[in-house]
Parts: C-alpha cells; structure tokens; sequence
C-alpha cells in the first residue's frame, strides 16, 4: 500500500519536527492545496483545517474521496470564504493518509513504512507542522482557521497555541473535547482481527481493506448519511449499495492506522481550560440533528469561551444532515460564515 496523493495535490517539506513527546520526526512534509492569491503583506491567508477521516481536499470542487468537495459551496471566488478576498491554505493534517507524513510513509530507522512505530502525536504537534507550513509559504498573519469535526479541534488548538497569529477561529460541528465513544484501542482491537493484521505491519499482507470498509459504513451512518442520501435513493436497497460504494472507495484510500494515531491525539484533550489565551473572535457551527456534536453543547461552551473573555457567537444549522450538515447543507449556515468572514479586519 501507498499513500494516497489526490490530483492537484502540493507538498510542503517542513523538515525535522519535534514532537511533544520528546521524538523527532524526521523530514516531515504536509501535503496541501490553495487557492486565491497572498497579498504582498502575507495577512490575507485563512487555513482550512479538514475531518478525522477526510482530507486537505474538502472544499475542492469535483472530489471524488470521502468528504472532498463538500465544503465548495463556502470556498470560492464570491463564497463565504472568498478566495478573491482571500488566500485559503488547505492542510493536510500530520498523520493522515493522504500525503502528509504518517504512518504509511517511509521509517528511515527500519527502512519500512512505519505502520504501528508511529510516533505518538499531539495536537500542538499537528497546528506546529501547519504554522510551520504557512512560514514556508510567507504568510505572516492568518485572517482565520476554519473547519468541521476534528478540523474544530484544530482550529480551538490554534487559538490556544498560536493566539497572536489570527483573527478569527470557526470552529464547524465539534466541541473543546473529543466525544465519548470507543476509543482508538477498540478501534485497535478490532482491526487486530483481520487475518492481516501481522502486528500491525498489515502494508506486508496487502491491508486490511474489508474491516476498514466495514468501520467506514458504521461511521458514515453514524454521521447522518441515510438522511443526505434519502432523496438521491429514496429505495432503502439502493442506499445500502451506495452507502457501502462509498465505505469501499474510503477503505481503499485510507490508512487503519491513521485512524488510530489521529484517534489517540484526542485522548484527555480539553480546550475549555485554556480559553482566556483565545485572543481571536470566535464563531461556533452546530448541526441541530448531530448526535455526534449535539447542539446541547452550546450553552455550555458559549458560557466558557464568554466567561473567559472570548468575543463568541454561536449559530445552528437547521439540518438533517446531522454530522455532515456543514457541508451538505452548507447554504444553511452560509450568510453566518459570510458575515463573519466580512467582520474580520482587513489587513
């Protein structure tokens, strides 16, 4: 197996990255894409920061993987984030499995992918390699961070441990801390199974693609999808067979272990004690039908982020899309972004 490089796809060589944990990874590179121009003061830039399983690829129109293309309707010329206005960095996250150094890339210590040797990530590890990124690129100051699901764990991280270098943070169907759920062991024990698994080392056996599949469609019917595709198949049986065409062309892209690399990134992560550095103003997106993100979280990370003097506005999507409402009802919330997009200075 390989690392998945989509079309149009650019890579930034960042160099050796110190870790949190101590380690060094050698020669890291995040793969990404842009769009718009950098003004000559390198201040117009706004990063776009993806999903736990999707990639830097999910506002680029015509994708064709996971959640790619779900965002265009908030990324162009004219759009919400207006690429006219602004320069839109899309990273890949440190981890991932579609180009970025991850498990899946080449270990120099052992001459093989580094599979389960993975070094441990943190999240401070994940914005470092980005801001690293952006220096490589010469912005100087970003207008905003701006994503969905783990893409707002990203963008809460960055206001914590970059909070000079933005204006804004938005932060889409997430929370200051992962949700309960199985965890990465479960999700370890269970693709231990596979008859590939060969201590982790699964590349050697040619993957582990049925229970990756199988992971994908639980995951895609948890996040809401029967109801986006309810209209397109209205036939339960013609649903089923998408939902499952779509699991498969997932499986075939993404990496088991940077599920479970990304997964543990999370574990004991909590925003909401370091919210007085937030020096940006905030707008938080949820989905009013996301059990994942339930808009019952709110209330109480709207008190937080005011009580510790974070300029705050919240607004919900009126979605059945559940999870996946930010892109797939994007017109929903899109005039919220928009206006909050034009409020930021103008640099």
């Amino acid at each position: 197996m390989t690392q998945t490089l989509l079309p149009g796809t650019l890579l930034g060589q960042i160099g050796d990255l110190a870790l949190a944990s101590g380690a060094v990874l050698p020669n890291a590179r995040l793969a990404f894409v842009t769009y718009g121009r950098l003004a000559p003061g390198g201040c117009n830039a706004v990063l776009l920061t993806h999903g736990y399983t999707s990639s830097h690829m999910f506002a680029h129109p015509g994708g064709a993987v996971s959640s790619e293309g779900s965002w265009a309707d908030l990324v162009g010329p004219g759009k919400p984030i207006d690429t006219e206005r602004f320069f839109v960095v899309s990273s890949n996250m440190l981890g991932s499995a579609y180009g970025s150094t991850a498990p899946m890339s080449f270990n120099p210590a052992t001459g093989r992918a580094y599979g389960p040797d993975f070094p441990a990530l943190a999240l401070s590890d994940i914005v470092t390699a980005q801001k690293k990124l952006l220096d490589l690129l010469g912005v100087k100051r970003l207008a905003a961070v701006v994503g969905p699901s783990y893409g707002g764990f990203q963008a809460f991280a960055w206001g914590i441990t970059f909070p000079d270098f933005m204006d804004g943070l938005v932060p889409a169907v997430t929370a200051p801390s992962r949700p309960a759920d199985r965890g990465p062991d479960a999700l370890e024990a269970r693709m231990a199974k596979d008859a590939n698994w060969n201590g982790g080392h699964y590349y050697e056996k040619g993957g582990i693609r049925a229970t990756m599949t199988a992971i994908r469609e639980e995951t895609l019917r948890r996040y809401g999808i029967e109801a986006e595709l309810a209209g397109a198949f209205p036939e339960k049986p013609a649903r089923d067979a998408e939902i499952r065409a779509r699991a498969a062309a997932w499986a075939d892209a993404f990496d088991g272990h940077s599920l479970l690399v990304l997964g543990r990134v999370l574990q004991g992560w909590d925003a909401t004690p370091h919210f007085a550095a937030i020096k940006a103003k905030l707008l938080y997106v949820l989905s009013r039908t996301d059990a994942l993100f339930p808009p019952s979280l709110a209330p109480g990370v709207m008190a937080a982020l005011k009580a510790a003097g974070v300029r705050a506005e919240y607004e919900e999507i009126d979605s059945a899309h559940g999870h996946l409402a930010s892109g797939t009802d994007a017109r929903k919330w899109a005039p919220a972004l928009r206006r909050f997009m034009d409020s930021l200075p103008r640099r």
